[in-house]
This record gives C-alpha cells, structure tokens and sequence, in this order.
C-alpha cells in the first residue's frame, strides 16, 4: 500500500525544517518521499491535507499505563506516602483482566494524542503485549524486578525470573513494533545481590534497562545513608548501566552522578508533570542537556500526572526551566520537540523512527491548525511546544498504518474498552 498525504505544512528532518504546502509519501511502512513538489511516481491513495502539520510521532519513554485505573488516587500527597500508603494497597488488587483493560484505555489515550511509541513498566506484562500487537502502537514493554525480603536468593527472584522469560518469548515480535527490556523498579525496592545477577543477566542477552532514579530528595539521601553512594552509583557500582538504559527522573542527581550517566550513555526520562505534582522538585534539565546526555520526555502514570499527553510535558519543559533559572533563553522548542521525538527512539533502540525522513519508518501525526489557538502559525516550532494540544492530533499512523483518524480509532473498539475499564474500575473501588 502507497499513501500519498499531500499540501500539509511538514516538520522535516533533525532540524525539524518546516517545508509549506508540501508531500509526504509512505510506501508500506517507510517513507519515500519528502517535498514541495508533487512526487513522480504513482501512490494507490492519496489524503488532501491542507490546513494540517504533520510532525514525527510522540515518544512517551516512562510510565505505568494500567495505572489509568488509579487516575486521582492519592493526589496531595509526597512519593513515598503516595506510593506505599495509597497506590501498592489497590495494585494489590488488580488481577490481570484489569490491567489489561487499564493498558488498553491508555492506548486509547496515547494514540488519540499523538503518542505512536511508549515504554512502559509493569507487572502482567503480557496483557500490554497483546494490546500493543492489536493497536498497532510501537512499545518498548517491561516486567520490573523487585525485592522485599534481602534473605531471598536471586533463583528465588519470581519476577527476574518473568522478566527474563518476557524477554525471551516476546522480544521483537510483530516485526520489531514490540521490544522487550529489562527493568529495575528502583534502588529502594531492591537489594544489592538481586541488582547485580539481574544487571548481568540484561547484559549477557543484549537487553535495554528501565530504571526509576533519584526521583526525590528522600530516596537520594536514604540511599547515601545506606550504602555510602548515591542511586547512580549504586546502580554504576552493580553494572546496571552496562546495558543501554533509560533512567526516570534524575531529580536529585548530582555533578558526579551526571557524569556517571554521561560515561555510560544512561539516557535521562524528564517527566515534568509528575514531578511537579509529587512535590518531588526540578530536575536539572538544561544542565544534561549541555552535556551532551540524550535526554528524553515521559509522563509518569496516571495517578501521579494525571493524563499521558505528551503536548502537555512538551509545554511544561519548554517553560518551566526558564522560570525556575530567570532565563527565558534557556529551553528552545526545537531542543524540546527532539526531546520528544528522535531522543526517545534513540533511548528505545529504534534508530530507524523519531524524525521525518527519506528512508524512515512512517510514525507521524498530524495537527488541525485550523484551530483558534493554532492560528496564526509564524513560528512552527513555538507552536508546537507552547500552544499545541494534544486533542489537535487529527491523525496518528505507525510504520505506515492509521491507527486514528478524525475521532476514529481504526484499531481498537473503543466501545467494548470502555465498557471493559469500567468493568475494572467497578471491581476496584466497588
């Protein structure tokens, strides 16, 4: 199948050019051609897109996806009473018919916003699989190891144990949209000898870690007190960051902890959002940036953000640094929009998506500027970072195949997930 979408305004290449009334050409699932000239060869369909911009599809690098289900649980409250005190008691209650219609109503969410790429960290890990391979949606999808008891052995370890088996039956499946990694849930929900077994076993069978990082001032020093190094150390220390890993929050790191991440390529998730509604504080953004650290964007789950729009972290980054510093120089949209594009492909191993070009995989999305909070459109970039909402995505597509058109999921019965997550929901809270 050859798609033609034709006078659209198009975000073109890193640079993130803006090309005017211009083509797009998708054949199958890869794009080939990019202009402002109406392409030679012949396409089987063709969509006129005047009045829309097409940009590369969102990349969402962190978040719980079934946790849409606690969506407003525990809000005013700081991470770790919010964690133990509210959110563990009703997971506690979740069976996998539940999360599984959590993660479908987050698909619904992401897609309908311009997310085409998510990673996610979880348990019943499989129930996102099967939805993922339905929707159409990229993931990169993980069973987190945790530890409660420091006398358990690693063999004993029932999710490294899960985790390891994931990876082995699903990684790479429906021709490489769905990416197994490994994941770490935290230094504080863990021990040492269990980190360590299970950072060699990622390495030895060339996986990517997930890991949550210094989110907060507390968990930072608890750490120090402990062991005598930081989070970043810790997980340095005990090979964790041998393998290509992704690393959330990175709130309260330090000058030695970010050159650890810099030494070993860890990519740095920014969840803005979350962070802010935790009370967990400003993670120091500008400074990875002038070092070189790829960082990235996420929206945390639900129950600490509360939505998975993208646009909304886009636009929290882009201001929030400059408030926080008195520099309004500081954070540039074209910096933010890679944040959320072509940054987090590189965090997820997927070196062929993350920006519109000749040869790439087809994950865009397009926006509506007829909008009146899109008009006029003088700055493109400034636009997309300051006045973009994710309900202007018009249309979603991922390795060539629309999945959201105008309203329509053309993948997945919203209907029958509706009715299935108020189902879950019922089960629940009763």
């Amino acid at each position: 199948m050859k798609l033609l979408l034709k006078h659209c305004d198009i975000l073109a290449g890193e640079d993130f050019r803006c090309l005017k009334d211009a083509y797009l050409g998708i054949d199958g699932d890869t794009i080939d051609y990019i202009g402002t000239e109406r392409p030679a060869a012949a396409y089987d369909q063709e969509k006129d897109m005047s009045g829309k911009m097409l940009l590369p599809g969102l990349i969402n690098c962190h978040g719980h996806t079934a946790m849409v289900l606690l969506r407003g649980i525990g809000s005013d409250l700081p991470l770790q009473e919010w964690l133990f005190e509210k959110m563990m008691p009703v997971e506690d209650r979740l069976t996998a018919q539940d999360i599984k219609a959590g993660n479908a109503l987050a698909l619904l969410e992401m897609i309908a916003t311009g997310t085409t790429s998510y990673s996610d960290m979880y348990f019943e890990t499989m129930t996102a699989v099967e939805n993922a391979a339905e929707s159409g949606i990229k993931a990169n999808l993980c069973r987190p190891c945790q530890a409660f008891s420091k006398e358990d052995s690693y063999a004993q370890n029932h999710r490294a144990a899960e985790s390891i088996q994931l990876f082995k039956d699903c990684h790479g499946m429906e021709n490489g949209r769905i990416r197994i990694d490994f994941a770490i849930h935290a230094e504080y929900t863990n021990f040492p000898h269990i980190v360590e077994a299970y950072s060699a076993d990622c390495k030895a069978l060339g996986g990517r870690m997930q890991v949550h990082l210094s989110e907060t001032v507390r968990e930072h020093e608890e750490c120090v007190a402990k062991y005598g190094k930081t989070p970043a150390r810790w997980f340095y220390d005990l090979g964790t960051f041998d393998s290509p890993t992704a690393a959330a929050h990175c709130v309260a790191v330090t000058e030695e902890d970010l050159q650890l991440l810099l030494e070993k390529g860890v990519s740095p998730i920014h969840n803005p959002s979350s962070n802010m509604k935790l009370g967990s504080g400003f993670a120091p953004i500008p400074k990875m940036l002038d070092l070189g650290l790829n960082v990235t964007l996420g929206t945390d789950g639900a129950a600490s953000n509360n939505n998975l729009n993208l646009f909304e972290e886009m636009h929290l980054a882009s201001i929030l640094h400059n408030g926080f510093t008195h520099d309004p120089t500081l954070m540039k949209p074209a910096q933010v929009l890679a944040m959320a594009t072509r940054n987090g492909a590189k965090l997820q191993g997927r070196e062929d998506t993350g920006v519109l070009e000749v040869g790439k995989k087809a994950d865009l999305i397009a926006l509506d500027l007829q909008r009146p909070h899109l008009y006029p459109n003088l700055n493109p970039l400034a636009l997309v970072a300051y006045a973009a909402q994710g309900s202007d995505v018009v249309l979603t597509i991922v390795d060539g195949k629309i999945l959201y058109e105008n309203g329509e999921f053309l993948t997945l019965d919203a209907d029958k997930i509706m009715y299935e997550a108020k189902a879950a929901v019922k089960h629940l809270y009763g």
